[in-house]
């Protein structure tokens, strides 16, 4: 039997299939403004003083690390979210290139940050503790394997590595929905409710993250005809 091959070329998907669409952004800085929202208000609270109770103690005995975490965490989740679109990574376009090297550094800023106040502020919960140690830590890890990644031309692996870093970083605007959810159910959650409400919201994150790096990672395929 004679094999013919009529068509060896890449069977290309629609642009509108392989780009990320605007919606995808617009839904991630809306995910972060709840978070923005409360953390400008802590700024004003720390440059123009406030009461001081034993909730906000440990940031007026130290304010530096969550003044970088604030400041941080909103440059990192609105310029990410916009690394999120096709056409802004395209080659040819400069943007996801520069904006990635400035977000690296801004990015290890937030999550060394946050590893900082959860080992030095006063201790909450075990189990919260525990999580906010191991995200934060996933979210720096992740942030330099994808640059080592991208430094060895692996696109696919920084592409990964860089989506998980990012859903570790936007764990704070879950938590406000889990939190929603948690109350709803249980009422005033208790400490160990609280961090299986805020553990809960990583979790969601990191499964929409893998998730999403399944789907971008099927490539074409050749139409062959035997």
């Amino acid at each position: 039997m004679k094999a013919i091959i009529q068509n060896n070329d890449q069977i290309k998907v629609p642009a509108s299939k392989t780009q990320t669409s605007w919606w995808v952004p617009v839904g991630l800085i809306f995910l972060s403004i709840i978070p923005l929202i409360f953390g400008a208000l802590r700024l004003n609270e720390l440059a123009n003083g406030a009461e001081i109770t034993p909730g906000n103690a440990r940031f007026f005995a130290s304010p530096s690390p969550v003044v970088i975490h604030i400041i941080a965490s909103a440059v990192y989740a609105l310029l990410g979210a916009l690394q999120f679109v096709g056409r802004l990574w395209q080659r040819g376009s400069k943007w996801h290139r520069w904006v990635g090297r400035f977000l690296v550094p801004v990015g290890l800023l937030v999550g060394f940050s946050g590893v900082w106040m959860t080992l030095f502020y006063p201790r909450t919960h075990v189990l919260l503790f525990t999580f906010r140690l191991i995200f934060g830590s996933g979210m720096i890890l992740s942030i330099i394997l994808g640059y080592i990644s991208i430094l060895g031309r692996n696109v696919s692996q920084h592409q990964a590595w860089m989506t998980r870093a990012y859903a570790l970083g936007l764990g704070a605007g879950t938590q406000v929905f889990t939190g929603i959810v948690g109350a709803l159910i249980l009422g005033t959650p208790n400490e160990f409710q609280n961090a299986l409400l805020n553990g809960a919201a990583w979790v969601i994150n990191l499964a929409v993250a893998e998730w999403s790096i399944r789907k971008s990672s099927i490539k074409p395929v050749r139409q062959t005809l035997i």
